[in-house]
């Protein structure tokens, strides 16, 4: 991990932490080809295919007790469990709040019907 991230995920609780840890870990393993830009003044960590923002697939948010893994296009996302919040035209995000929600299937699927709208096949 880089020193750029440490010093972003230390501005928050040792257990946000962890879970942005994990939630990152769970990003690059469905990703592996995704680029990670740290971008504190909109306090995300955001993954594409490129280092533009029409490349961007998700984000991680950390917030004081939770985190959100945002999608950028994730109103047109297959949401069949019901994981996406939000009303924004384009954005959505799910509400990370323990590791036992980063094991749930659905949010797999997610990421993974995420990268397919920006063209990869998973």
């Amino acid at each position: 991990m880089s020193s750029e991230l440490e010093e972003f995920l230390g501005a928050y609780s040792p257990p946000v932490q962890e879970l942005a840890r994990l939630t990152r870990a769970l990003v690059l393993q469905v990703i592996p080809q995704a680029v990670e830009q740290v971008d504190p003044p909109s306090t995300i960590i955001a993954y594409g295919l490129g280092r533009r923002y029409a490349d961007l697939i998700c984000a991680i948010a950390p917030y004081k007790t939770y985190l959100n893994l945002i999608f950028s296009n994730g109103a047109r996302l297959p949401d069949p469990e019901g994981l996406l919040a939000g009303v924004g035209k384009r954005a959505r995000h799910v509400k990370i709040t323990s590791s036992e929600d980063l094991q749930a299937p659905a949010l797999r699927a997610l990421i993974l019907a995420a990268l397919a709208l920006h063209g990869e096949i998973p």
